[in-house]
């Protein structure tokens, strides 16, 4: 601290020896200093004035300070006592009094307004009542006797001056009052730094207290060498090294005023260091380059030669001290930034290179966990959100990750307008930028979560198109993000921003996909699911794909029907027919084709009778690409109708027959009774006896007739069912057909099944069946052969087949074999009612009968029958 200069009027009159006195220096090192640094007071606080204007908080009190300081490092009178000098120190005495106060209540409001002064305004007053009592005691101290010095008010100030020595203890009390209100301050600041947890504060006073003391280490270092004994040399540099720090006292203070990037201070210290560290070396490395030039030169007999020759590796040396400074200055740049970001430092530097190969990734959740984890790594902040454009969503976006974010955080519903508009010009947006229309309707509480939880928002643009925005809150230690964060974030965002959108656009495709492969499945299982066979063909004519039901249908696989020719799959009667179903366009339909009934055989040679469709068949894009053919197997549909159409012909003739028989047999009775009575009065020998034998064969055969007849019509009753083994009815039917079977020729094959499970009928009927069937097979056998009986089991089935090696049935006979009263054999030798009634009997034990013949290959019938145990579960169903 500055001692002030003194001056004691005891009246005007002074003598002094003038003889060997130099003169005074005006204008010495300190003095210069002391008003160098009072100049960046002024500039100090003119700057933050004209900059923040007078209306932001605290920058009046700091242009006011800033101002008293200007006073009082510049003001300095010389000792001259004119009145203008004395002025000048009176100005210099009381800027410095009120300098102190101005001080203290700035410490005491900085940088967050106090409610203890605002509502007590007396304790501001307070304040100032020293240095406004010094400013009227030095006032009355030192002008009036200066102004009038003959009155006796001067003679009193001047006699207890002399006395009391008031002029030194005036100056005492300002000193002691300066001192107490800067620590005063000082320790105000310290306790708030301290004790307060708000970042942005904590951040202001940081940097404010590291200039001041910055500022005053170097002139305590100074008071303590000399107080030491450590002697120092009252020159330019000591003044120097003393005086100019204490500039670092403004700076600091009005940066933390202006707040101007607050959180770069420690990167603009970094640097700053780095860039010191850089020139030093540099200077060293040069100035050893310099001496070893004047020691190879200089004291030395060299040639012209040799000197060239050593300058010339002297520049060479320079030229590469120059080359070497920028990787110099990266190698300390990079140590600097290690030693402060420590674990970090890594993790900065592979953060863009992470970008890069982050849209290497298609997934969008891994990329959002990836990048969010390496977001919280890198730049240590607590909680972030990754928010995706959803145009579906409000606010056109939604939350897409997040990490440490309350869950009921919600964007403002115009939250991309105003991302947008803040954005355009540093390309990041703080929350407290942000001005959401809710909160017109919602108070201050709408944009509360933004402004707690998330403080930067930093869009991610591709192909200018916001595709996301991630917000990041405060680090681990409450502090924001410094510009270089911030730059990193700028970088980084638009390979996020490319990555977030290749990541969508490979979900959608994904999802297309999906989408695709679902509607392939269904139209698939649709394909599958029907029960008709599916075909579909080029516009060749060859299969392009074919379902399970035509597998089974045709019994071929998928290998053997795909990529051939459809003429090749079935047999030639049934191509011809499907040829002449498409006609001349062939392939080329333009609508559907159809034809029913068409006969066509298996790959194992069994008959299908088919419903056949051929439709176009056109691309999503309405190219014809072939056609669809459709296969419906309704053999069994026209089995059962030609059952159904031949029960209601059987019952009709059935009732017909009845009422013929009925009709009839009254008559013939008469007519064989009577023809009787005359046989046994006529004698033999009489040729009427010859006629009246022959009237009694032709009775008898149409009472046999008529007997069928009834038999025919007297079928269904189950009264007599019971459960009885087909074997052993075969059998005792073998047996008792014998003695008409034994001139015939005739071999009987017996293939029976041992396991044979019973069934429930009535054995009479049964062997009526067999009867009739193996008649029939003797009648069609004229020179011999052999018939063939087999049993087989097939699940709740017994099967009979009779097959013979006769003459065969014709194709278009086939059909009417079960017809009543049809027949092939000649007249008298058959009355066409055995197998209508075998028919009958087989649909009254609730079986089928199947006959299948080639012309000169024998005819085969198939019979069959539910087992016993299948008859009792339909019973009780």
């Amino acid at each position: 601290f500055y001692q002030k200069t003194g001056y004691s009027f005891a009246d005007n009159y002074y003598f002094a020896d003038l003889r060997n006195i130099d003169s005074v220096p005006r204008w010495t090192p300190s003095v210069i200093l002391l008003a160098f640094v009072g100049l960046i007071w002024l500039a100090a606080g003119a700057f933050v004035l004209f900059k923040q204007g007078s209306q932001s908080p605290f920058v009046i009190h700091f242009a006011t300070v800033c101002l008293t300081a200007f006073v009082f490092h510049t003001y300095s009178a010389i000792g001259l006592g004119q009145d203008f000098d004395l002025a000048v120190s009176l100005i210099d005495n009381i800027a410095f009094a009120f300098f102190a106060a101005l001080f203290l209540h700035f410490c005491l409001r900085y940088p967050v307004r106090s409610a203890f002064f605002d509502t007590h305004p007396w304790k501001t007053y307070a304040i100032y009542v020293v240095p406004a009592v010094l400013t009227l005691w030095m006032t009355l101290l030192f002008l009036v006797p200066a102004l009038a010095w003959r009155t006796s008010l001067a003679s009193l100030i001047a006699s207890l001056d002399d006395r009391f020595n008031l002029t030194l203890t005036t100056y005492t009390v300002v000193l002691w009052h300066f001192i107490a209100c800067v620590a005063i301050g000082a320790g105000v600041l310290v306790w708030r730094f301290l004790k307060n947890d708000h970042v942005v504060v904590r951040q202001r006073l940081k940097w404010a207290m590291a200039g001041t003391i910055a500022a005053i280490i170097p002139v305590l270092l100074m008071q303590l060498a000399l107080r030491f004994g450590v002697r120092i040399e009252d020159d330019t540099v000591a003044t120097a090294l003393t005086t100019l720090p204490l500039a670092l006292i403004p700076l600091s203070f009005g940066h933390s005023v202006v707040r101007y990037r607050l959180m770069d201070v420690d990167v603009v210290v970094r640097r700053a260091l780095v860039y010191a560290m850089t020139t030093v070396a540099i200077a060293m490395m040069i100035g050893a380059v310099a001496l070893g030039l004047v020691f190879l030169v200089v004291g030395e007999d060299l040639t012209p030669t040799e000197i060239t020759l050593r300058s010339l590796i002297a520049v060479i040396a320079m030229a590469a001290i120059v080359i070497a400074s920028e990787p110099i200055k990266r190698f300390l740049q990079e140590r600097a930034d290690r030693f402060f970001y420590g674990e970090r430092y890594d993790l900065r530097q592979g953060l863009l290179d992470f970008g890069k190969t982050l849209s290497a990734t298609t997934a969008l959740d891994p990329l959002l966990n990836a990048l969010t984890e390496r977001l919280r790594q890198v730049l240590d902040v607590q909680k972030i959100a990754v928010l995706i454009e959803d145009d579906l969503a409000p606010s056109h976006y939604r939350i897409a990750k997040t990490v440490g974010l309350d869950e009921e955080y919600r964007i403002p519903a115009d939250f991309r307008t105003m991302v947008r508009q803040k954005s355009a010009d540093s390309g990041i947006v703080r929350a407290d930028e942000l001005d959401s229309a809710e909160s017109d309707d919602a108070g201050d509480f709408a944009l509360l979560p933004v402004r707690q939880e998330l403080h930067y928002f930093v869009p991610c643009v591709a192909r200018g198109k916001m595709v996301a925005v991630i917000g990041l809150g405060r680090a681990s230690d409450g502090s924001l993000l410094s510009s270089e964060d911030l730059e990193i974030l700028r970088t980084v965002s638009g390979y996020i921003a490319v990555a977030v959108e290749n990541s969508r656009l490979y979900e959608q495709q994904q999802h297309h996909n999906d989408e695709l492969a679902l509607l392939k499945e269904f139209n698939e299982s649709i394909v599958e699911s029907v029960n008709v066979g599916l075909l579909a063909v080029d516009e060749e004519g060859r299969v392009t794909r074919c379902n399970s039901p035509f597998e089974q249908l045709m019994g071929r696989g998928r290998d053997e029907v795909v990529g051939r020719r459809v003429e090749e799959i079935f047999d030639e009667a049934f191509a011809l027919n499907l040829e002449n179903i498409l006609g001349s366009s062939r392939w080329h339909l333009t609508e559907i084709r159809n034809a029913y009934k068409l006969h066509t055989f298996d790959a194992e040679g069994r008959s299908l009778i088919l419903n056949v469709a051929v439709a176009p068949l056109r691309s999503v894009s309405n190219q014809h690409t072939g056609a669809i053919i459709v296969l419906e197997n309704v053999s069994s549909r026209v089995k059962l109708e030609e059952s159904l159409q031949q029960s209601e012909k059987l019952s009709s003739i059935g009732l017909l027959a009845a009422g013929v028989a009925h009709e009839v047999n009254t008559p013939l009775t008469g007519v064989s009774s009577y023809t009787q009575m005359l046989l046994g009065m006529i004698p033999e020998t009489d040729p009427k006896h010859a006629l009246l034998q022959k009237m009694q064969r032709q009775t008898d055969r149409a009472t046999n007739i008529v007997g069928n007849l009834l038999n025919f019509s007297r079928t269904g009753s189950t009264a007599d069912f019971a459960e009885l083994n087909l074997n052993n009815l075969l059998n005792d039917t073998i047996q008792l057909l014998e003695p008409q079977l034994r001139k015939t020729n005739i071999e009987i094959v017996r293939d029976y099944d041992d396991a044979l499970p019973e069934i429930i009928g009535n054995s009479g009927k049964l062997q009526q069946i067999f009867t009739n069937l193996i008649l029939n097979a003797r009648d069609a056998m004229f020179d011999g052969g052999e018939i063939q009986l087999r049993t087989r089991t097939y699940l709740d089935e017994i099967v009979v087949e009779v097959e013979d090696s006769g003459e065969g049935i014709s194709p278009e006979n086939l059909t009417k074999i079960f017809d009543p009263f049809f027949t092939t054999k000649g007249v008298g030798n058959g009355t066409g009612l055995g197998l209508a009634v075998t028919y009958g009997i087989v649909q009254e034990h609730f079986g089928s009968i199947e006959a299948s013949s080639e012309d000169s290959r024998g005819t085969t019938f198939k019979l069959t029958f539910p087992a016993a145990s299948a008859s009792r579960r339909r019973a009780v169903s």
